[in-house]
């Protein structure tokens, strides 16, 4: 019976793996080919966002940098800043999870909300400061809105299909430590 909770550790890092993965295998499958005049989600930042408010075992950090290392790649993004940025605000969120788990689901998401723009404004204002090439501006704040208003839908999806929740007060790891 001991081995049950350590088990459903490692189901959800090999879910969120194979969410993470899955979400770049479609982002790069060439879909539509026409320049679009809006920006879907960021569902990659949302998955990662809500497995470690929700759940922070079940996203560790080197699995978060390595997803977010790898889309910057085949991306073809400037290397590891956005998954730096990812990697910063989860960290973050991950230091807030006891806190945000006695919050209301409206701080939770207003907490995530602000994370997603202190982080989108930073990775603008980098690559205005080396002067890459990046998206228009208009693409990028929309990408940032829709990641925020979907968030609500990611969460319901990952607590209804696949269980990822708050813990329950009171509930403990396999070594009994509290969660």
């Amino acid at each position: 019976m001991a081995d049950v909770p350590t088990t459903r550790v490692w189901l959800g890092r090999l879910i969120f793996i194979l969410i993470a993965l899955g979400l770049i295998f479609i982002q790069l499958l060439p879909l539509n080919t026409q320049p679009t005049i809006w920006a879907a989600p960021n569902w990659g930042l949302a998955v990662t966002l809500v497995w470690v408010a929700r759940r922070p075992e079940y996203a560790p950090t080197i699995v978060i940098a390595a997803t977010f290392f790898t889309a910057d790649l085949l991306f073809q993004r400037p290397p590891g800043l956005w998954s730096a940025f990812v990697v910063i605000l989860s960290e973050i969120m991950r230091n807030r999870t006891k806190g945000i788990r006695n919050m209301p689901f409206a701080l939770e998401w207003g907490t995530v909300s602000v994370g997603i723009i202190a982080i989108t404004l930073l990775y603008r204002a980098v690559l205005t400061v080396v002067m890459t090439a990046q998206a228009p501006l208009g693409l990028t704040l929309i990408q940032m809105v829709m990641t925020i208003i979907f968030y609500p839908l990611v969460v319901a999806v990952a607590h209804f299909v696949f269980g990822v929740s708050r813990p329950s007060l009171g509930q403990v790891d396999s070594r009994g430590h509290r969660l």
